[in-house]
């Protein structure tokens, strides 16, 4: 079994860390930079920067501060918020990213995702799932969701990750808006639903309260990453002890 990783979230919101439950009610966090350096001395595999104002005059302050925490950091990033074309695309990886995220500009163009993919390479292509369920049975699926879970767009999300994976996005970042800053676990169903559909990469996100919760989504629905934001940004737990926690029940992660 490959090493899951580790992926704290940073919310970004004119050049601040910002932490809200559904991108709402925002307080500041403090610099990215020192906030980054943080999570990688205590071990973090990857880094998420999610740009929530995500407005076409704030992309380029997003470019540096990305730029600042390639330089002194050497971790992969993943950049998503506001990505629409392929030239915000180019703009972050020349920037310092490793990985683009794109969600609500990939619905609107469909074949944005395999546009991207085919100029800059799969690996580095990330499709954004926000998935809402349609009722507390998991029979009834999941409504993908745009503009950071604000609206409904009558898509399967299941369906849709499968679409985007099979379009050639190199991983799919999943995230459940019905436990986004809830910290009551994820979505387990959600998560299996999509694990079944492709063999892409899968990050979970949503709902991360414990490392027992890190430890479920692994082991229980298969997913290859979490990225983890409130738990880790209040100190509740740290990286270290997520760490210990997944390898004390034999799920392989990097020391």
């Amino acid at each position: 079994m490959l090493a899951r990783h580790i992926i704290p979230c940073l919310d970004l919101e004119k050049g601040r860390v910002v932490k809200g439950i559904k991108h709402e009610d925002v307080h500041d966090r403090g610099d990215p930079l020192q906030v980054c350096r943080h999570y990688v001395d205590q071990g973090a595999d990857e880094l998420t920067l999610i740009d929530v104002t995500s407005d076409a005059a704030r992309r380029g302050m997003l470019a540096g501060v990305l730029n600042k925490i390639a330089a002194e950091l050497f971790i992969p990033i993943i950049v998503a918020g506001g990505i629409r074309s392929t030239q915000d695309v180019r703009q972050m990886l020349q920037a310092g990213a490793d990985k683009v995220a794109i969600n609500t500009a990939a619905i609107i163009n469909p074949h944005l995702i395999a546009e991207a993919a085919d100029k800059f390479g799969s690996e580095a292509i990330v499709v954004a799932v926000d998935a809402k369920r349609r009722s507390r049975d998991a029979k009834d699926g999941w409504e993908l969701m745009s503009h950071a879970g604000r609206k409904d767009t009558g898509l399967d999300a299941v369906e849709w990750a499968t679409k985007m994976a099979d379009d050639g996005a190199g991983q799919v970042l999943l995230t459940s808006m019905d436990r986004d800053g809830s910290r009551k676990g994820f979505d387990i169903e959600l998560v299996q639903a999509v694990r079944r559909v492709t063999a892409r990469t899968l990050i979970a996100a949503g709902g991360a309260g414990s490392p027992q919760d890190l430890e479920a989504v692994i082991s229980q629905a298969g997913a290859d990453a979490v990225m983890v934001a409130s738990i880790f940004h209040d100190g509740k737990f740290t990286i270290v002890e997520a760490k210990n926690h997944l390898i004390a029940h034999n799920i392989p992660v990097r020391r």
